[in-house]
């Protein structure tokens, strides 16, 4: 039989685990102050690249932030303190910034990073617990962390201090992100492959062009218009004014509604469903499966963007291309 109790006693043990952290990052938010903005300034100015740096668990926080930043459109990158005091300090430039992560603020290691930065003046955003320590003190802005109880019950292992330093990273990257004006176009351009390129797809990356495009005039006859929904395989056709404005759809359905004896001489403007449902070309594709799911069709015309008026359709998309896209998992 299982022991329920130990169960109990596990299942508490994370939770408390996770309040502790909860509570810690609390503090946190209530701390930030003109120093994160301090911080802000000096990042979004800065000419070269960001830096970060950190040792042991605060190493280990330190790449993720600096890997967070190069994503939202900061370029930046982790350097080992110890590699950086046999010749990784080279990478270092005169107009880039470091922030530097030490819940102690007195890592031996660091040394080097912080007087090379005091020597050529680069800006240095210290992350530490302590402001009397020598890494504060040497900094441009220090971010001092709140004083917190650690999630581990001894208070030795680093747990509730490196998810704050983690949750301080992403607020300074997003913070940055926002005043950078940073898109989702942006953030495509820098995560091509994978889901993350694929959820950031357009409409225009996926959408039938030129001759795949099923469409007729609005004085054909339908003779004609079913030829061209058959050969175009999309299950409808665009119905096209004089001046090739989408002014109707014709789907499956308008066909059973109208059928007759005499509906093969019958106008494609008399069959069409009037103000059909269309995309533009920059929408992103999952917001177009999303569109076709919610009104059950299958396929959508896509119009320009730039040109609110213009209603002459560019493309059209159908739900297979978004689905064979792999956007959803």
């Amino acid at each position: 039989m299982p022991n329920f109790e130990h169960d109990e006693n596990i299942l508490s043990t994370g939770q408390a685990a996770i309040t502790t952290e909860v509570r810690g990052l609390q503090a946190l938010e209530k701390s930030l102050s003109q120093e994160f903005i301090d911080a802000i300034r000096i990042l979004e100015n800065v000419q070269g690249r960001v830096i970060v740096s950190g040792m042991g668990k605060s190493g280990h926080i330190a790449r993720k932030i600096a890997a967070t930043l190069s994503s939202t459109g900061t370029p930046a990158f982790f350097v080992h303190p110890s590699e950086a005091s046999h010749g990784d300090l080279g990478m270092v430039k005169k107009n880039d910034a470091l922030i530097i992560l030490s819940y102690s603020g007195e890592t031996e290691e660091l040394l080097n990073l912080v007087i090379y930065a005091q020597q050529n003046d680069i800006p240095l955003i210290a992350i530490t617990h302590q402001p009397n320590s020598a890494l504060a003190k040497s900094a441009s802005v220090a971010l001092i962390l709140p004083k917190v109880e650690e999630a581990c019950p001894m208070g030795l292992a680093p747990t509730t201090s490196t998810t704050m330093m983690l949750a301080l990273g992403d607020a300074l990257a997003v913070s940055l992100l926002e005043l950078k004006k940073f898109t989702a176009h942006d953030y495509k351009i820098l995560h091509p492959g994978g889901s993350l390129g694929r959820q950031l797809l357009h409409v225009r990356d996926l959408m039938h062009i030129g001759d795949s495009l099923p469409l007729v005039s609005e004085d054909a006859l339908m003779q004609e218009t079913l030829v061209e929904i058959t050969q175009k395989t999309f299950g409808c056709v665009g119905v096209v004014n004089h001046k090739g404005a989408l002014v109707g759809v014709i789907t499956d359905g308008d066909l059973r509604r109208h059928m007759s004896s005499n509906l093969l001489e019958q106008k494609a403007k008399n069959v069409m469903t009037c103000n059909p449902y269309y995309i533009q070309a920059n929408a992103f594709a999952i917001e177009a499966l999303e569109f076709m799911r919610e009104k059950k069709i299958t396929s959508l015309f896509v119009l320009d963007q730039e040109k609110a008026d213009d209603m002459a359709p560019l493309g059209i998309i159908h739900i297979h291309d978004i689905l064979r896209a792999k956007i959803i998992s």
